[in-house]
């Protein structure tokens, strides 16, 4: 019976000791000094309760906040790791514990997080002078000043890293862009080429390296290069706008349909510039094909999300009477075959022309013609016309005009017309003002237009 009593105990004593050792081995430390240690082994709630409570009792004690804001880090609290990290600066660091190098680092990279660029700037601009060869430091400052602007201390900046750095594809990419932006495009585009050395499937460098190539109209080059861009799908559809673009400028709007819709298909935001740029390019080139159906349907979609994006409001009022006027649709819409004839009708049925030859013009078509007899311009001899019809859905400017009249002049012609379904712009009306060419606008050619189906069937049968 003593025995058990004496194993009883010993037992109960070595399980008080047991508890003492585990409560003693979780409790928070009482001293500063302790608390890296706790941080190294990873009692972060720990940490926070001893750290709070000694900043508690000495509100400026540099070690106690930064390891307080170590432990916040830890957790992915990083919005109260930067109060605490504040507060360290605040009080100071010379002659205490702290490691300045990484703390510095990670203070830098929570202002950029949280959008205090200035203050970040402060950080990395002091890591420069203590550690003056470190390419990372350069490269930080150099955006930080990019993005104030700043473009002769950035290029500065950026350029020192990728001296430091001479392989680091990273820096020459935000060289690249930066000094893209400062409309430095030679350099630029080697600073590129020399990233793509080294991040070869970087999209980001595909994509700037193809607005370099379309700014000088080298779009062939341009189009392969936005096609890379727009594999990932971070750039995918601001590239295949941009590759759409570049067949715009070489006014085949056929070929950048497909990559307009792919970029339109992309489309997660609609609200995005993107996306609108998107929908908006896609439209104009549905309309220069004649699909203006579906023109119609891109800018309303972009209508319902910002009224006053570019000039959506206006086509959309312009070719609202598409809905009911069937003559102005055909005129829109038709075909370039039935849109001659459709013209033809017009010079003949409607103006009392004889029309003599016909051409194609980009937009429109052009008829040589001479009046009949009983035509409305009477003369007592039979003076030959020139008539050109457009259907672009731009206003004809002052040098349409002035080429309609030089042709004329150039086959002595003295007479001619130019006739659109827009209108004309103020240079046009005013160059033509006093000079032998008649302008029918939109107005003048829908009072053509009028019965002209009956009259196109009657001349066909």
């Amino acid at each position: 019976m003593t025995i058990s009593l004496a194993v009883i105990i010993v037992l109960g004593v070595g399980v008080a000791f047991l508890v003492v050792f585990l409560v003693r081995s979780t409790a928070a430390p009482r001293r500063v000094e302790a608390l890296e240690a706790f941080i190294k082994r990873g009692k972060t709630q720990a940490v926070i309760r001893a750290a709070k409570a000694i900043t508690a009792r000495e509100p400026k004690n540099a070690e106690a906040h930064y390891w307080l804001g170590m432990a916040y880090h830890l957790e992915n609290r990083d919005e109260l790791a930067l109060m605490e990290f504040r507060a360290v600066n605040q009080a100071g660091i010379s002659g205490k514990n702290i490691p300045e190098i990484p703390f510095r680092e990670l203070l830098g990279q929570l202002f950029i997080r949280y959008n205090q660029k200035e203050e970040a700037l402060k950080e990395y601009l002091l890591l420069i002078k203590l550690l003056p060869n470190h390419a990372d430091y350069y490269y930080e400052a150099g955006k930080l000043f990019a993005g104030r602007n700043r473009g002769d201390m950035a290029e500065n900046y950026l350029k020192k890293a990728a001296s430091l750095a001479p392989r680091d594809g990273k820096i020459h990419y935000e060289l690249g862009v930066m000094l893209y932006r400062d409309k430095k495009a030679k350099e630029a585009r080697a600073a590129l080429e020399t990233a793509l050395k080294y991040q070869e499937d970087n999209p980001q460098i595909h994509f700037y390296l193809g607005k370099i190539q379309k700014d000088v109209k080298n779009y062939q080059g341009a189009v392969a290069s936005f096609e890379k861009a727009a594999r990932d799908a971070r750039f995918r559809i601001r590239a295949l706008v941009e590759r759409g673009g570049c067949f715009m400028a070489l006014n085949a709007p056929e070929r950048a349909i497909p990559d307009l819709e792919r970029a339109v298909g992309a489309i997660t935001d609609e609200d995005s510039s993107d996306s609108l740029y998107a929908r908006y390019f896609l439209g104009l080139c549905c309309e220069k094909t004649r699909n203006v159906d579906k023109a119609i349907a891109q800018w309303e979609k972009i209508y319902e999300r910002k009224k006053n994006f570019r000039d959506v409001g206006e086509k959309l009022a312009r070719y609202q009477e598409l809905r009911t006027d069937d003559n102005m649709k055909d005129y829109l819409t038709c075909g370039q075959g039935e849109f001659t004839e459709l013209c033809k009708t017009l010079a003949e049925r409607k103006m009392d022309l004889s029309v003599q030859g016909s051409k194609t013009i980009g937009e429109g078509c052009e008829f040589t013609a001479v009046e009949n007899d009983s035509a409305k311009w009477r003369n007592t001899r039979k003076i030959p016309r020139l008539i050109r019809f457009y259907r672009s859905p731009e206003p004809v400017d002052e040098p349409k005009i002035r080429s309609v009249l030089d042709d004329a002049k150039a086959r002595n012609i003295s007479r001619t017309a130019v006739i659109t379904s827009t209108g004309f712009s103020r240079a046009a009306l005013d160059y033509a003002n006093s000079r032998p060419v008649e302008l029918f606008g939109r107005e003048k050619l829908q009072e053509l237009l009028q019965g002209v189906n009956g009259d196109t069937a009657a001349g066909q049968t």
